[in-house]
């Protein structure tokens, strides 16, 4: 099989096409310099944060569920910390152990109501998620008596979780690309990598296998949670205060993240390299217009087509990656004079 074929076969190919594709637009139509693009932080500030939430969203995507209520877990994650640390005064250890607390607890009701009854989790984590709006602003107004709560960090946390580099790049950049190289070493070698993929496939074919399928579906469930949670920290740390609003868009982003990354919504299809090239997609598609001189309003439309496109070639190159491999010309008689 060709180089080429190879590669379009693997289900992040479309996700590639998609990145390449935006970049040649952006240049050819939109006039934006190159240097200027992948010189700025931006675009890479918002893929970090967006990232970190859209890989164990694609890993649920992946195994045939899906999170909504991260919309609510990242103003979540910024309130515990702020009013743990900031209004109480508590070690700032202690708050961000409250806030991945909160994100893992959730992630856990997400998980046994997913597993333990037929109701979807879309409908399951869209009833979390307006909960957990109602618990952010309720206990920030019973415990504070205010929608914002300031918050200041010592310099090691400050340096760890919400610094800049040269003055404009988060430090939580490195965190996303710290858990991504993790995220692709345990599913590409690690036996729950498969697990995952099959759950996806046909869940009650890997119960029948003998995969834990319940523990699995929790497990994913808590690290969307703690994801969640731990994006709202570090923006806590970094601003020095936290608000009850915010969120919501991160539910939009990363599903289309996940989906032009090449991960199927109906599961036991994508790849965690697919994912990070759709953030990355997606952060420059959003974020890059500002460097182009294309009017801003067009940015929702360049999006939504985007998503259509990167769609209809995840469905074609699953098809493609699916069908079987057509012979070498002259393989054949290759093997018969052997």
């Amino acid at each position: 099989m060709s180089v080429i074929g190879s590669f379009l076969r693997r289900p992040e190919a479309a996700s590639a096409i998609s990145l390449v594709g935006i970049i040649a637009f952006y240049v050819l139509i939109g006039g934006v310099n190159l240097g200027t693009l992948f010189g700025a932080a931006s675009w890479v500030n918002f893929a970090a944060n967006l990232g970190i939430v859209a890989i164990p969203v694609g890993i649920l995507m992946i195994g045939g569920y899906i999170d909504i209520s991260i919309g609510a877990m990242i103003p979540a994650g910024s309130m515990a910390i702020a009013i743990i640390s900031g209004y109480y005064g508590l070690p700032i250890w202690v708050g961000m152990v409250g806030a991945l607390a909160m994100g893992a607890v959730v992630g856990l009701v997400n998980g046994i109501l997913s597993v333990r009854t037929t109701v979807p989790s879309l409908i399951i984590t869209l009833a979390t998620l307006v909960v957990m709006q109602g618990v952010v602003l309720a206990g920030a107004k019973l415990l504070t008596g205010n929608a914002s709560v300031s918050l200041t960090s010592p310099v090691w946390a400050k340096t760890m979780f919400g610094g800049l580099i040269g003055s404009s790049h988060q430090t939580i950049i490195f965190w996303w690309l710290a858990f991504t190289a993790i995220t692709v070493f345990v599913i590409q070698t690690k036996p729950v990598g498969n697990w995952i993929f099959a759950m996806g496939g046909d869940m009650v074919s890997a119960r029948n296998a003998g995969i834990a399928t319940n523990k699995l579906t929790i497990s994913l469930f808590v690290l969307s949670g703690m994801s969640a949670t731990f994006v709202g920290m570090c923006s806590a740390i970094q601003f020095n205060s936290a608000q009850v609003s915010g969120g919501m868009g991160y539910i939009f982003n990363a599903i289309v993240s996940v989906v032009v990354g090449g991960t199927l919504l109906t599961g036991g299809y994508g790849s965690i390299l697919g994912i990070f090239i759709g953030v990355l997609t997606f952060s420059i598609v959003s974020q890059g217009i500002y460097f182009t001189q294309i009017d801003r309003n067009w940015s929702n439309l360049i999006i939504g087509v985007t998503l259509l496109l990167a769609v209809a070639m995840n469905e074609s190159f699953r098809k493609f990656a699916l069908s079987p491999p057509k012979k070498r010309p002259g393989a054949q008689r290759e093997r018969q004079k052997a």
